[in-house]
């Protein structure tokens, strides 16, 4: 136990950084660290490139910085920038360069200003951006494109920190790319200092203020009351119509078993011989709810960590390397929940099955990054990872996934569980009537993910938005509450469905219920195809291809957690329904 908190209190670490370290104190005239970042077009997040891909001011050898694992990930390339922002040191029209741009050099101008390209760089941790041109709205073959050769950088300061950092362009100094000419061009910089009363601690509020805007706050809270609104109706269906058809069922069999030979069994008391009975292909099935338990694992402690304020929005990287560092952890949680379930279920090759639990959502993200990463390498995008990053996350897979996943599969193994089962099986099964449609695997899914997803679509957009796009999103608190609402919406559903099902003697509703609580990540997905076509101005095959191949991941995901929720749920009340009743 020592040793664990040691280790969860070095993951701590590592997330939150070493900012204590850096006072982020200076004196006038300290050098100030200022980094430039990448560049690619502003519809376009995923497709980012090295900030000296395209011909700006350099130095003779770029010095990049030293990364985190996360911030690879996320696709950061920090180079020193060609400007030199001294504290407190104005000036005005500081040359950084001047230089001739070749033809070349000129249509890479060109095309960067036409796809709308952005730069994005860091001055002592704080994040900012601007663009590098201008065009015309309008997109006629006669139109000009000019490149902005001078940036103006406002810089407010509270004694002996920096506060804030503001960027805007001369209009009246640009450069006219329209045609393929060799250019002489002089870039420049002014600098202007201004004294603030802003705290230091508060100095990135406004970099969440979009996400607290009183409109933005609105629509959120609407999203919160409909959901609770959404959970109520459902709740109160199952309570007015469930537990009231359950109660004359209960007094309807009681009837029967002091006057069996006056009427045959029906509903789903005629099934108790068969409703315990195993699943087909239970190796497989084990695996998903062991892999949705280590989602759900995952997803909580992320939940947790975002509560504390671990992910603040210059935090870079932060996400992806809880990502990668809590899944590794929790690994032990898929082994033991899948093997010992699978032994509960009588099955023999538990070695199997534990090898079936780690490559049943890693072996598709593997394959999905493969194919990605080959995509943005041929584009040459700071996406592509570096070869050290990928050893590194190999590295902690070998050293850390599996061998805790094997450690929690055998712990699984020999825990000797029981299947709690309140009815005995018999050794023959009843053949399932004929079913109408709307009864049917298919309708019912549609049915059983319409309602969760109901409940979190308006919330959807704004994560969207954060995750494709450049809002930042910091309101965890709503969006954790978003998310236990999910979770009772998926269970009451697959609880619903479950007793119609079964009363419709449909003894086969383990895959069912996993697949109806699951059936969310399909909506998901479905809004996915919705936000790409009517709520983004995203293109390219590259963007395109990140956008869906990620997207299916976490649809995947989403599909595994909500799975293992749904089944759970179901569980529970089957066992309680016959453990209610005399079973012979």
């Amino acid at each position: 136990m020592a040793a664990m908190a040691k280790l969860l209190l070095l993951v701590g670490l590592v997330l939150v950084g070493c900012a204590a370290a850096d006072s982020h104190r200076y004196r006038p005239g300290d050098a100030v660290p200022l980094y430039a970042n990448k560049v690619g077009p502003f519809h376009n997040p995923s497709e980012t490139y090295r900030y000296f891909d395209l011909p700006f001011c350099a130095p003779d050898k770029v010095k990049d910085k030293i990364e985190a694992l996360g911030e690879v990930l996320n696709g950061d390339r920090l180079v020193d920038a060609p400007y030199k922002l001294d504290f407190r040191v104005d000036f005005d029209a500081k040359s950084v360069c001047s230089r001739r741009l070749t033809k070349d050099d000129v249509v890479k101008f060109r095309h960067a200003v036409s796809k709308d390209y952005y730069f994005q760089m860091y001055y002592d941790d704080l994040p900012f951006w601007g663009f590098i041109g201008t065009k015309p709205e309008k997109a006629d073959a006669g139109d000009k494109y000019y490149l902005y050769r001078h940036i103006i950088f406002d810089i407010l300061y509270n004694n002996d920190r920096v506060i804030e950092i503001n960027v805007h362009t001369d209009q009246n100094a640009v450069v006219d790319l329209t045609d393929d000419k060799e250019l002489d061009v002089e870039f420049l910089y002014t600098a202007k200092w201004k004294e603030t009363q802003i705290p230091f601690e508060k100095r990135m509020e406004k970099y969440s203020s979009s996400s607290v805007m009183p409109h933005h706050l609105e629509v959120h809270w609407f999203s919160i009351v409909n959901s609770c609104v959404t959970v109520l109706l459902l709740t109160g269906f199952l309570a007015t119509i469930l537990m009231r058809v359950l109660k004359n069922d209960f007094v309807k069999y009681s009837h029967d078993e002091e006057e069996p030979d006056e009427q045959e069994e029906t509903g789903w008391k005629y099934i108790h011989g068969d409703v315990f009975r195993f699943p087909s292909n239970k190796s497989l099935f084990s695996a998903a709810l062991g892999t949705g338990t280590q989602l759900f694992a995952l997803t909580t402690f992320i939940f947790l960590l975002a509560l504390v304020g671990v992910f603040y929005p210059y935090n870079r990287g932060a996400l992806f390397t809880a990502l990668v560092v809590i899944y590794a952890l929790t690994s032990g949680i898929a082994g033991y929940s899948a093997t010992s379930f699978y032994c509960q279920l009588e099955g023999k090759n538990w070695v199997r099955n534990l090898l079936l639990t780690g490559c049943l959502f890693c072996g598709p993200l593997f394959l999905t990054f493969c194919f990605l990463n080959t995509v943005a390498i041929a584009y040459n995008s700071t996406a592509a990872l570096p070869f050290g990053t990928i050893c590194v996350i190999v590295l902690i897979w070998t050293l850390v996934t599996f061998p805790l996943l094997v450690l929690g599969g055998i712990a699984g193994r020999n825990s000797k569980n029981e299947f709690q089962a309140p009815c005995r099986t018999t050794k023959f099964p009843r053949e399932v009537p004929t079913l109408a449609w709307y009864r049917r695997t298919i309708p019912q899914m549609a049915m059983a993910g319409f309602l969760p997803f109901s409940a979190i679509y308006i919330e959807l957009y704004y994560i969207f938005a954060s995750i494709w796009g450049h809002r930042i999103y910091t309101i965890y608190s709503i969006l954790f509450i978003v998310f236990i609402i999910l979770l009772i919406v998926t269970a009451f559903i697959t609880v619903a469905l479950t007793y119609f099902q079964l009363t419709a003697e449909d003894h086969e509703w383990w895959w069912r219920s996993f697949l109806c609580g699951g059936s969310t990540g399909f909506f998901v997905f479905a809004y996915c195809l919705y936000y790409y076509r009517e709520r983004s101005d995203m293109s390219g095959f590259m963007q395109t291809s990140f956008f869906f191949g990620y997207m299916a991941c976490i649809c995947y995901a989403f599909f595994l957690m909500l799975g293992m929720v749904g089944f759970r749920a179901a569980l529970l009340f089957v066992r309680h329904i016959y453990k209610s009743i005399k079973c012979e």
